[in-house]
């Protein structure tokens, strides 16, 4: 029975210690201590959970398949309300009333203590590529149970999921419709301005001319005076 009260505190920290080796190390060596602390405490616990196994099963036996039955023994110690598909509250991050779903081990601490126990494993002398932390089937185990939990409690673990902003309304058609008619009305006006004064023959001419800059109408008149 002791082994059980002793997995129940241990685990109340599991969620507040750093996650991966790397960066338990490189930060200030009290975190690091912290960390080094909780690792030993998950392994002597698990070191626990292996002498009390029926039939006994050494370290050394030890597969992932056995991980799992232990993260799974772990959830009896949980305090993470996780809601069925028929609970009324499934999918709400913050349910107003209590309801009768089960407690389990938060994703989070669970993720964090395979870090740890992986890391502990080799540390203890074990080869990595027999390291049953790293199993295949336990990193499934806990993509399922991230997504299951995600779902049950509403809350998204990813942030890459997170909501993109809606894409800004297209601007109105009647906008676009006033920038596009200046340029052709102008193009008309000073086409019809453009043959006022000149003679039949020069008609072209100064269509082309008028298009580009209206002269003022003395030059204008001049610039004909001069052609006569």
């Amino acid at each position: 029975m002791t082994a059980i009260n002793a997995v129940n505190t241990n685990l109340s920290a599991t969620s507040s210690s750093t996650s991966s080796t790397s960066s338990a190390v490189s930060s200030s060596s009290s975190s690091s201590s912290r960390y080094e602390n909780q690792k030993r405490r998950d392994w002597n616990t698990f070191g626990q959970y292996l002498k009390n196994h029926r039939p006994p099963l050494s370290l050394s036996r030890c597969s992932g398949a056995h991980v799992l039955e232990f993260l799974r023994y772990l959830d009896q110690f949980g305090k993470t309300k996780v809601h069925t598909p028929i609970c009324p509250f499934y999918g709400h991050p913050n349910p107003p009333a209590p309801c009768p779903c089960p407690l389990r081990q938060a994703w989070g601490s669970l993720d964090a203590l395979i870090g740890r126990l992986r890391a502990a494993f080799e540390e203890n002398g074990g080869k990595p590529e027999a390291n049953p932390f790293g199993a295949r089937a336990v990193r499934l185990y806990l993509r399922e149970v991230r997504d299951l939990q995600s779902k049950a409690r509403g809350i998204s673990y990813d942030k890459k999921k997170r909501k993109r902003p809606p894409p800004p309304p297209p601007p109105p058609p009647q906008q676009q419709q006033q920038q596009q008619l200046p340029p052709p009305a102008a193009a008309a006006a000073a086409a019809a301005a453009a043959p006022l004064h000149p003679p039949p023959q020069m008609l072209h001419h100064h269509h082309h001319h008028h298009l580009g800059h209206h002269p003022p109408p003395g030059a204008s008149h001049h610039h004909h005076h001069h052609h006569q």
